[in-house]
């Protein structure tokens, strides 16, 4: 069967920019993950970035225009994580090309891993419809990107997954 690239934050891994998880207590992931399905990545942490790190959001577009040049991926405190952001993407995508993935489930929000909303680049917490960095890369190469609300979703899709 095929696998499934999934954000390690939502499996529990402390990657995230807090240093935390986003851990998802969901019966068809632990069921998947039995199977053995799931490849748990961390575009950030693969692009190099360090755990804790400081918040960062795409100012001016989403992850398509940060691919494109346009827009760039920041920290709170103003430098400019782009270049990780993008190398965390092309890992990820390397990750499924070598897998032959072609489902992802990532963390909502995220300027990586925001499969429908990021954070609108203010630090004030505002969602806008939009994607990260990897989830606009995986989109672009025809891998589905479903968020972790998105589980039922990612179910039927998985359904339809090349094996």
């Amino acid at each position: 069967m095929a696998c499934i690239l999934v954000s390690a934050c939502l499996l529990g891994e402390n990657v995230r920019y807090n240093g935390r998880s986003l851990e998802l207590r969901n019966k068809t992931l632990q069921i998947w993950q039995e199977e053995d399905l799931l490849i748990p990545f961390c575009p950030e942490v693969a692009g190099g970035l360090t755990i804790p790190r400081p918040p960062a959001e795409i100012i001016k577009g989403d992850g398509h225009a940060v691919i494109d040049g346009t827009a760039k991926v920041v920290s709170i405190e103003g430098a400019d994580l782009s270049d990780q952001f993008i190398k965390g993407a092309h890992k990820a995508l390397a990750l499924c090309q070598k897998h032959s993935i072609k489902l992802a489930i990532l963390a909502e929000n995220s300027p990586s891993c925001g499969s429908n909303y990021i954070y609108d680049g203010t630090f004030t917490g505002v969602k806008i419809p939009g994607q990260g960095v990897t989830a606009a890369l995986l989109q672009k190469h025809n891998i589905r990107t479903f968020s972790q609300y998105q589980i039922q979703e990612a179910v039927g899709a998985y359904g339809n997954t090349p094996q």
